[in-house]
């Protein structure tokens, strides 16, 4: 799965970077197993690289294991921008979802910090109370969010993550607290929270998923999420790096 997801990611992250991963600043790779309730339920991978004052992530969530026999879920994203001050802003954001009964494609260009939704399947409905994009400028897409929370960081920096999403229909936050000492490395308490676009139905039956992130010294100066426990809808999640 490893090699198989680097073999498919670099060609994208060479072409937006406009280098080889050997001439970017900072890659990262790194392959997460998901269980649910104690059960493997799939994998999370993701890659990105930065250069200089541009990045640029691909991400992919598969479910696996006995949860793959009931219902097959996978999504695939693609992201690039700018990256400055420890701040990404994004230019272009495509995804591809199957949620085993339903599936969609997206895809955002950003101008001045504004996403800009170029498509969208399948399309809002008039009675969707979705949020304008007009109103989104200094959001993030939702892989851009992961890849800035998993990537490996300066010691310095663990934990320091607050952004606001926005996926083409809702706005959501990811938000990361004060590191806390735990054995070698430190562990990181975060919340994602729901804001708008969300129906009420989904705003009442859970609207903050707290979750915990474990950063643990690389051995060069860096930190890197080898664990995260999380509050799921489906119960108590987990993603531990293999």
């Amino acid at each position: 799965m490893t090699i198989a997801f680097r073999r498919f990611c670099g060609p994208f992250l060479a072409l937006a970077l406009g280098v080889t991963a050997a001439q970017a600043d900072q890659t990262d790779s790194a392959v997460f197993d998901l269980t649910l309730k104690g059960i493997y339920a799939g994998t999370l991978s993701v890659s990105g690289a930065l250069n200089g004052d541009s990045y640029a992530a691909v991400g992919v969530l598969k479910s696996g294991g006995l949860v793959a026999l009931v219902k097959k879920v996978r999504y695939d994203a693609r992201s690039q921008g700018s990256y400055a001050d420890g701040r990404f802003t994004p230019t272009r954001y495509e995804e591809d979802a199957d949620t085993g009964s339903r599936q969609s494609q997206s895809v955002m260009e950003y101008s001045g910090g504004v996403p800009q939704v170029k498509k969208y399947n399948p399309p809002r409905k008039k009675k969707d109370k979705g949020v304008d994009p007009a109103t989104q400028g200094g959001t993030v897409d939702p892989l851009t969010a992961l890849y800035a929370a998993l990537r490996d960081v300066p010691e310095d920096q663990a934990c320091d993550l607050a952004v606001y999403m926005f996926d083409g229909k809702r706005r959501s936050q990811v938000v990361l607290g004060d590191p806390q000492p735990n054995g070698d490395g430190v562990s990181c308490p975060g919340e994602y929270r729901r804001l708008e676009g969300f129906s009420k139905k989904e705003m009442k039956e859970k609207s903050r998923f707290p979750f915990t992130m474990h950063l643990e010294p690389t051995g060069d100066g860096m930190m890197r999420v080898i664990e995260v426990s999380m509050d799921t809808l489906y119960g108590k999640g987990s993603l531990k790096r293999r």
